[in-house]
């Protein structure tokens, strides 16, 4: 629905009789559709899973191709000589006689794209082929079939018909379709039972010739299939209603037209759904429809028709809910390529463009009362945002229901209750908006919606409302709980992974790669024969009293009473919890969600973990100093860099602070995020000093901490036969470390392994020792703990401490 506009000045309107005057802009003659391309990826993702099959499958492969060989030499030859003929036949004559027929029925640009698209498919099909018989790797042009009696590793016959089927879009032609297509695989069989080509080569061909027509289409666009408003009115006078004039009221920017009729006792409002627009944001909803666990749409790619049946149903659901919405009329298909849906006209303003003042609190009332009545009969509307509600006649009316769920569930309710609710503070402030709300769905509800309180449950138009003001959300959590003190807050997940997962899943393979790749030329198998695994025993054993001092740690930072035994097991559990997070993150997330289970308030427990990882920080930092000043003086040894080494990296890290500091943006965000780890730490360690016992097992267990990895480390060394001076193992464990939580993948995984194999190489270690220690420091630390890290979790979930 749109507002009224274009009202004025109307020229005289015809007769009933006559046909209906159209004002829109004219429409593009080209387009080019975002689902095209979406199809050449999935081409070419296919192709490159098709390049990986031989190296990874290698047996799968061979054993395909003596299948295929010893079922043609059981079929019978004069069904195989047929099939050869007829294929032979049709790959040419069908067509042309399809070319001829658009011809005749003046369809000439259908057919120009599709030779366009073959005779490039021939261009691509002989460089493929130039390039198989020059530099291709040997075993993939043995499993294209490249080797066979000199024949190609693509058929050069086939190629550019498949992509001349692809290019001339046969949708709504079954005929055509079953006459095209049947040629192409009788054509494929015939090659493979010759010997021409191979089953892998014979799908490459497919791939290519898709991929070449996809690409072909998107470059060069296809004629535009929209109908016209005349089209339009044209169907809405087969569906009963005379039409005088139609006017197009969109911009172009949404995902659908929309049109103001003229009648002879009314107006209609009309929105034609587009049957090439299904496709626009297509990427966009596959990666919601991935990321999000419920917030979804059902299908990622609907259909011109699905679409029509979705908003049809729940507008037909909310009239009969009585509540306030334009009432549907009439829905009809607009040729094979659009549907429309005529709604009567509502004449008034969008929330969207309602000034502030005119925002009274009674109107805000009854968007709240409208909502309940959807609820009421488990509507969804679930985009509730500034476009779906207008004011007519001082009250609020809901539209735009094209993605509305019927038979919703309750999590797709307080959906629609998180989007009004933000919709709304988002105009009128976190005050008003949770008052109104309050008064209408009560406090139980409303303290439902706080976990959903994310910018990801959101709709994109919301979202990019949220960047002019990022701390709306946490005020509106904050003054609902204010309203509600005892609300009972679950957390929610709606995602199934952040988009950082993936950065770190990146990052952690790239990581994993550059290790392994350095440990091909060492001969890890020899060095665990040699190894001395009494070394390894004492390396296990101050691993594990690491977590002994991590809880010790956060004990001592803490000045209420917590016990020690559970405080260990939430240090293991985190070493489960490293495997799908970065190391700064886990223990700062899991120990602070301990302490507020234990009954500590969400402040002071996050200003206690702050608290333990600034002291945890300045002890890392100091330790570092006086340690790479140590191993550069003569009474310590030299095997590590000398001091001025140590001291030019200060200096370095120091000019680098300033400069970020300087930087207006990244000076704010650093403040922002230190502000919102650190706010409330002060206070905390005055409570904590009162105590000598607390200070005493805070400061022992953070050294105590390093002091375990170190050990560590130097025993994985000694468990193969060499040593360092142990100053120089600090020093390389503690850089390391500093690099390993700076990193974005879990546990530092990649960034831990490069440094610390790069700095005891430095340090005079051979190469193999140094990848080959670790190698087990990080199996003691890292891989071993998760198992029984997963078992402490389960165990501190089922028993309410996490």
């Amino acid at each position: 629905m749109t507002s009224t506009q274009g009202d004025a000045a109307l020229e005289p309107l015809p007769s009933p009789g006559s046909g209906a005057v159209v004002e829109e802009p004219s429409l593009p003659g080209r387009i080019r559709n975002p689902s095209t391309l979406f199809r050449a990826l999935a081409c070419l993702v296919g192709l490159g899973l098709l390049l990986l099959l031989p190296t990874l499958a290698t047996q799968t492969t061979t054993g395909l191709e003596t299948d295929i060989s010893r079922g043609t030499e059981q079929a019978p030859h004069f069904l195989l000589t047929l099939a050869g003929l007829t294929a032979g036949f049709g790959v040419l004559a069908v067509p042309v006689a399809f070319a001829l027929d658009r011809v005749l029925r003046r369809d000439m640009v259908r057919v120009l794209l599709g030779l366009c698209a073959a005779v490039v498919a021939l261009g691509v099909d002989f460089a493929i082929e130039g390039w198989a018989s020059a530099t291709g790797p040997t075993h993939l042009t043995d499993v294209l079939g490249f080797t066979r009696a000199g024949t190609p590793p693509l058929q050069s016959d086939l190629t550019p018909v498949i992509a001349y089927a692809v290019a001339v879009r046969l949708n709504g032609r079954p005929r055509w379709q079953l006459a095209m297509w049947g040629t192409l695989a009788l054509a494929a069989l015939a090659s493979l039972v010759a010997g021409y080509s191979t089953a892998l080569g014979m799908v490459a061909t497919f791939l290519i010739g898709g991929l070449v027509a996809y690409l072909t289409l998107y470059a060069l666009g296809i004629p535009n299939p929209r109908p016209t408003g005349t089209a339009v009115a044209e169907v809405l006078r087969r569906l009963g209603f005379q039409p005088l004039r139609a006017a197009r009221t969109d911009d172009g920017t949404i995902d659908h037209r929309s049109y103001l009729v003229d009648l002879p006792e009314g107006r209609l409002d009309v929105t034609v759904l587009d049957r090439d627009q299904q496709s626009s944001g297509l990427l966009y909803r596959v990666w919601r429809g991935l990321r999000l666990r419920s917030n979804q749409p059902r299908r990622a790619v609907r259909s011109l028709r699905r679409s029509l049946e979705q908003e049809s149903l729940a507008a037909y659901a909310a009239t009969t809910a009585r509540v306030r919405t334009p009432r549907l009329l009439a829905t009809s298909e607009v040729g094979t390529e659009a549907a429309l849906l005529a709604y009567e006209r509502l004449d008034g303003v969008l929330l969207a463009d309602l000034p502030d003042e005119e925002l009274t609190d009674e109107l805000m009332t009854g968007m709240w009362r409208q909502l309940e009545l959807l609820h009421h009969r488990r509507i969804a509307h679930r985009s509730l945002d500034g476009t779906a509600i207008m004011i007519a006649g001082g009250e609020p009316w809901l539209v735009g229901f094209g993605r509305g769920e019927t038979a919703a569930s309750d999590l797709l309710l307080r959906l629609d209750h998180a989007q009004l609710l933000t919709t709304l503070t988002l105009r009128a402030g976190p005050e008003r908006a949770v008052r109104l709300a309050s008064s209408v769905i009560g406090a139980p509800a409303l303290g439902a919606i706080v976990p959903l309180l994310q910018k990801v449950a959101l709709s994109r138009e919301t979202r990019t409302a949220l960047r002019r003001d990022k701390h709306l959300l946490s005020s509106l959590r904050e003054e609902i709980l204010k309203s509600s003190p005892e609300t009972e807050v679950a957390p929610v997940r709606l995602e199934r992974f952040r988009p950082r997962t993936i950065i770190s899943i990146v990052a952690g393979a790239v990581g994993a790669y550059f290790l392994l790749s350095q440990l091909s030329n060492v001969d890890v198998g020899q060095l665990i024969v040699q190894a001395d695994w009494r070394w390894a025993a004492l390396a296990a054993v101050a691993a594990g009293m690491s977590f002994v001092a991590a809880a010790m740690m956060v004990i001592g930072f803490v000045p209420e009473r917590i016990p020690l035994g559970r405080t260990v097991l939430v240090q293991l559990a985190a070493s489960f919890v490293k495997l799908v997070a970065p190391a700064a993150v886990t223990g700062v997330a899991i120990n602070t969600r301990y302490l507020q289970r234990t009954g500590i308030r969400p402040g002071p427990a996050v200003a206690s973990v702050g608290a333990s990882q600034l002291i945890g920080l300045g002890v890392h930092i100091l330790l570092l100093v006086i340690l790479g000043f140590l191993t550069g003086s003569g009474g310590m040894g030299a095997e590590f860099a000398p001091s001025r080494t140590v001291v030019f990296g200060l200096l370095a890290v120091a000019t680098a602070a300033v400069v970020a500091a300087a930087i207006g943006p990244v000076r704010r965000l650093v403040g922002r995020r230190l502000k919102q780890m650190f706010s409330g730490v002060i206070p905390r360690l005055l409570d904590v000093i009162q105590d000598p016992r607390k200070v005493a097992m805070g400061l022992g267990g953070t050294l105590l901490l390093t002091v375990s990895f170190v050990l560590c480390l130097d025993f994985s060394i000694r468990a193969f036969g060499d040593s360092l001076n142990w100053t120089a193992v600090a020093v390389v464990f503690l850089t390391g470390n500093a690099l390993g939580s700076a990193a974005p993948t879990p546990g530092g995984l990649g960034a831990v392994e490069a440094a610390l194999s790069l700095g005891l190489t430095v340090a005079g270690l051979p190469v193999e020792t140094a990848y080959s220690a670790v190698l087990l420091f990080r199996l003691l630390t890292f891989w071993l703990p998760v198992l029984p890290g997963w078992a402490a979790f389960t165990y501190l979930q089922r028993r309410g401490a996490l």
